[in-house]
């Protein structure tokens, strides 16, 4: 059985708590091949992002078509597009495959840095139109127009209620056909939430590519988010990372240990 492979256009975060380095763990994880194109390079860490250098556009592509015309495709995750201008080149690399495509319209980091001006924002549009499932958090469901305007585009939404009030988080899937499914589950509360939005999205894109139905492989993702964030290591002084691995400590024998 091949196995699935996902490939991944988003930005590094040097951090290692979001970004292409929270997505290969994610889809190590849960069993896929983790393939990627760098939009941008960021210094990044728990506190926030120092500086963002973004990829040139005719690269992002070369890498897109270097894992597509070899390897090979099952599903597309995005992430940070880095500009206008490679957000419309993605869009036409995607127009070229026929796979499922989850779009994170990341705007802003989790410590307030903004990852996209507006421009970039605007240029979302052809993405959200190709997506199989766009997963905004509510201030970007809220930037993009609203759930109608997203609804409109014909993809599956998934709201993310992890910036909501309360100590329930609900997630509601709206699929395309007009189905809701909603999830609830204690609100975990920590600063070490860095990459979430990421993490979701990669996990969501490598249930697709192994054929999960859209809603089994969002709640797999979400139960994969839920269970990382238990276990966050406390890294950093700021937005620590998650705890990808699941609680896996590794000893100086190269062994590691997961806890009950």
């Amino acid at each position: 059985m091949m196995i699935p492979r996902v490939l991944i256009v988003a930005g590094s975060d040097s951090g290692g708590g979001a970004g292409i380095q929270a997505d290969i763990k994610t889809v190590t994880m849960l069993g896929g091949h983790a393939m990627t194109a760098v939009t941008a390079i960021t210094a990044q860490n728990t506190l926030g992002v120092q500086a963002v250098h973004p990829v040139p556009t005719d690269i992002v592509v070369a890498q897109m078509r270097s894992c597509i015309d070899d390897i090979g495709v099952d599903a597309v995750k995005i992430g940070m597009i880095g500009s206008a201008e490679t957000a419309q080149a993605v869009a036409d690399v995607l127009d070229t495959l026929d796979v499922p495509v989850v779009f994170d319209p990341v705007m802003v980091a989790t410590s307030g840095s903004v990852l996209a001006d507006a421009a970039t924002i605007a240029a979302f549009e052809r993405l959200i139109r190709r997506a199989t499932l766009v997963t905004p958090n509510l201030p970007e469901l809220a930037a993009l127009g609203g759930e109608a305007a997203l609804r409109a585009s014909g993809a599956a939404l998934l709201v993310k209620g992890g910036h909501a009030e309360g100590d329930v988080v609900e997630d509601r899937l709206v699929a395309d056909d007009g189905a809701i499914t909603i999830w609830t589950h204690p609100r975990i509360v920590t600063r070490h939430s860095h990459g979430t939005g990421c993490t979701l999205a990669s996990g969501i894109a490598t249930g697709l590519a192994a054929g999960l139905p859209l809603a089994d492989a969002v709640g797999r993702a979400i139960a994969y988010v839920q269970a990382a964030l238990a276990v966050a290591p406390g890294l950093g002084a700021g937005h620590g990372p998650m705890g990808h691995a699941l609680g896996r400590v590794p000893f100086a024998d190269g062994k590691a240990a997961c806890p009950d």
